[in-house]
């Protein structure tokens, strides 16, 4: 294999350990006929297996020094397509259009965040997600109202899918050594949202809103979009702050509110 040093910029650490690599792999359980998506294959320490399970595979990476590395690897499996592309700029729901897809990756700390959101937008096309991300990131996805933890993330996360922290991941796992512990989540898009809101885009709104200023209370943190009143209105305390509220809460606080105004065009 060609010689590549992880880059910084991309945030890599290459996994290493094939005890954890079998572990994640058992987790994810591929089968033959599956779409499955692979975010950031590095070097393919995860790719290996998931092709060799039969499953029609795509491969998502940024790093071009990578591309003729995992060409090398997988030019002659048929059921695998490499593409060179960022996956915060990626439509996901090109994939396989026939199949909701399964999603896994090893996610470096500065995008993780905005990914799940962007797949989140495409939770529709979505059947899981597996993730390999720092375990701070991972407590917040499944953090419960009143703790540090508890955020937008949580909240919006929670919406549309059910999260289970599956195992943590050690430094010493991955090549060069991360700063921090890892651990690995799996995401399962709910086939009906047990809360559904009548307006998606101005829950993320009020959400995003109260969490911004999360140590003011409801009156102050959602000034503009709501009024003592209305949040009143839908069962909650003004005078409450943002982790206090279960998603529950938000969601009967924004289907209370008139539906937001469109953007003005640029």
């Amino acid at each position: 294999m060609t010689e590549h040093r992880a880059r910084k910029r991309f945030g890599q650490n290459f996994l290493c350990d094939t005890g954890i690599i079998d572990r994640i792999i058992r987790a994810i359980g591929p089968q033959p006929g599956q779409a499955l998506v692979e975010i950031g294959p590095g070097q393919g320490a995860l790719t290996r297996h998931l092709a060799d399970s039969g499953v029609d595979l795509t491969l998502v990476e940024l790093d071009r020094d990578l591309i003729p590395i995992l060409q090398g690897q997988f030019a002659g499996n048929p059921k695998v397509t490499l593409i060179q592309a960022d996956a915060l700029k990626t439509d996901f729901s090109a994939f396989y259009p026939d199949s909701r897809l399964r999603v896994v990756g090893n996610l470096p700390y500065n995008i993780s965040t905005p990914l799940i959101f962007h797949l989140l937008a495409q939770h529709e096309r979505v059947r899981d997600m597996h993730f390999m991300l720092q375990k701070e990131v991972v407590d917040r996805l499944a953090a419960a109202p009143n703790s540090k933890a508890y955020g937008r993330l949580s909240v919006m996360t929670q919406y549309y899918c059910q999260v289970e922290s599956l195992f943590e991941v050690p430094p010493e796992a991955f090549s060069p050594r991360p700063k921090v512990t890892s651990a690995v989540v799996k995401l399962t898009p709910f086939e009906q949202l047990p809360h559904p809101a009548r307006d998606a885009g101005l829950l993320q709104r009020l959400v995003r809103d109260a969490f911004n200023q999360r140590r003011k209370t409801l009156r102050n943190a959602l000034k503009q979009l709501a009024t003592p009143e209305q949040i009143e209105a839908a069962g909650v305390d003004p005078g409450a702050r943002p982790e206090t509220l279960t998603l529950r809460d938000y969601v009967q606080l924004a289907n209370t509110l008139p539906p937001a105004e469109p953007a003005p065009a640029k």
